[in-house]
């Protein structure tokens, strides 16, 4: 029994020294693909026209705001409380807008990178899958305390290969 364990325990550096492992930083993939570049000017042309509807909006509510307080004065009570009616409904409709567009932006932002983030893990199953690798970690996450890169193989050019980066 004492031999079996003495023979197993001799034999299980070998089994890990066997084992394969990889690396890639997808900090260095994800910013450099066509896919991420096209992403971001959608969502900044997309992030400018709901800035520039907001400051329509606002611009509205500030002029409407200035009208009113000018003639407040002379104005009858009725008259008065539609018009605070009217800036208020305004008001919150320019809340609304600006809770509905961050959501939006939000919502595209999440939907274009996760397409993009799929088409890296696809590339990363394709490679640790056809080069035998146990594990493969992304280096850019800071989630992994330590990594060996002497006895693990970066494969970051081969995944920007895969994902169409030159």
């Amino acid at each position: 029994m004492k031999k079996v364990l003495i023979a197993i325990l001799m034999m299980a550096p070998l089994s890990l020294s066997a084992q394969k492992f990889a690396h890639f930083n997808s900090a260095d993939v994800i910013p450099n693909m066509k896919e991420y570049t096209t992403a971001q000017t959608e969502l900044q042309a997309m992030e400018k026209q709901f800035s520039d509807d907001l400051k329509l909006m606002q611009d509205e509510l500030q002029k409407k705001t200035d009208e009113y307080q000018k003639e407040q004065a002379n104005l009858l009570d009725n008259v008065k409380q539609r018009r605070e009616q009217e800036l208020n409904d305004l008001y919150q409709r320019l809340q609304q807008s600006y809770q509905d567009n961050q959501q939006a932006l939000a919502k595209a932002n999440q939907e274009k990178m996760g397409a993009i983030q799929e088409k890296v893990l696809a590339a990363v199953k394709k490679l640790g899958e056809a080069g035998g690798y146990v594990y493969v970690v992304d280096t850019s996450t800071g989630a992994i305390p330590f990594i060996n890169t002497q006895l693990s193989t970066d494969i970051t050019a081969e995944i920007k290969k895969e994902c169409g980066v030159q």
